[in-house]
């Protein structure tokens, strides 16, 4: 474990806002008695660590979290000598689940219930963003270039079709008509593809849904195609309806959702399973734009996940990591997303891979 302590100031313990006040911040910040008992935790908190109030107030840090050395020296130091300490590339994880790269300061404060206030900032947060911001600019460049392809192949695509079906009227030999049947069913494919090429494009035509009906029927659907593979759901029956296109919205949880049923059916396991999970994301950053409340939805699978050297560019267009795929559907997934003001992220290890769509609760428009 390793840990950089800084040494900010020596300075009279200050004065604190009350505990709500601390609601309001995007970092996540922990409150700590006298007796190093957790008598308050922001939102931003909640969902660093994502657990809820409950499992914080009234517990010791030994009661939530992994023994962290470096963390027990900076409240120590920040104890004995009322001056606050920050952690660099600390190393925190929550009892059973995966270690966490922090920042940690630790303050000595001086109201009646704490003693101590604990600010965690994610190390990777701006290089994140920034990296977000990087990707996005490189897809929108891929789409754009892959558009107006696309629109310079639409064209004589159809004289290709229509010369072929000239040219079958005129054949009289069958081995002939074949040949011109392959070149009529070659450009029908490729005029598909054209069109989902184009297609993400619409504006989305917004209204008010309920996001369980739309995961209800994806998952009707791919259980459809896929019956071998069951898919689970693990729903959060209090989330609000939802401010967006009900048809985009449909289409990006489907691709996801098959993606997922086909990794699997490429790649069998033992015991094959798709999950869909809805929760609300608290504190959220899309973009540089930080959001109260978010709808985070999970669709996990137990499959091989996603090979090492694509993981970077599994969003771009026409990148697949199965053979025969069009490299299509994640990146229309995406683009719907991010016409709703969300993200959609992946995490992926062998034998299990998360894609979380996260979306604003308020207005999702773009330009509000």
């Amino acid at each position: 474990m390793r840990a950089v302590m800084k040494l900010r100031a020596l300075a009279p313990t200050p004065a604190a806002p009350p505990a709500r006040d601390f609601d309001l911040l995007a970092t996540a910040v922990l409150l700590l008695d006298a007796g190093g008992r957790i008598v308050h935790v922001n939102p931003a908190a909640e969902n660093l660590f994502e657990l809820s109030r409950q499992k914080f107030v009234g517990h010791v840090l030994s009661d939530v979290f992994e023994p962290a050395s470096a963390l027990a020296v900076a409240i120590e130091r920040a104890r004995a000598s009322g001056a606050s300490y920050t952690g660099q590339e600390l190393e925190l994880a929550v009892i059973g689940r995966p270690l966490l790269h922090l920042t940690c300061t630790v303050s000595a404060i001086d109201t009646p219930e704490a003693a101590l206030l604990l600010e965690f900032r994610h190390i990777d947060r701006e290089l994140k963003i920034a990296r977000e911001e990087r990707l996005q600019e490189q897809q929108q460049a891929n789409r754009d270039l892959i558009r107006s392809l696309a629109h310079e192949i639409k064209n004589p695509l159809g004289g290709i079709r229509g010369a072929a079906q000239l040219l079958e009227r005129e054949l009289d030999r069958p081995q002939l008509v074949e040949y011109t049947q392959v070149i009529i069913g070659e450009a029908d494919r490729l005029r598909a593809l054209v069109n989902r090429l184009l297609a993400p494009h619409r504006a989305p035509s917004y209204g008010r849904i309920n996001i369980h009906e739309v995961l209800v029927r994806v998952k009707g659907v791919v259980q459809a195609e896929f019956p071998a593979i069951p898919i689970a759901c693990d729903f959060d029956t209090s989330l609000p309806e939802l401010d967006a296109d009900h048809e985009q919205l449909t289409q990006a949880a489907l691709n996801v959702v098959r993606n997922a049923a086909q990794a699997l059916a490429g790649h069998p396991v033992a015991a094959p399973e798709i999950r869909l999970v809805t929760r609300v994301a608290r504190g959220v950053m899309l973009g540089r734009r930080r959001h109260r409340l978010a709808l985070a939805v999970a669709i996990e699978d137990n499959g091989p996940g996603v090979a090492e050297h694509l993981r970077e560019r599994i969003f771009f267009p026409l990148v697949s990591g199965r053979e025969g795929g069009s490299g299509l559907g994640l990146t229309i997934a995406q683009t719907f997303v991010t016409q709703h003001g969300g993200t959609i992220e992946c995490q992926t290890t062998a034998g299990r891979t998360v894609f979380t769509i996260l979306l604003p609760m308020g207005s999702s428009r773009e330009g509000q």
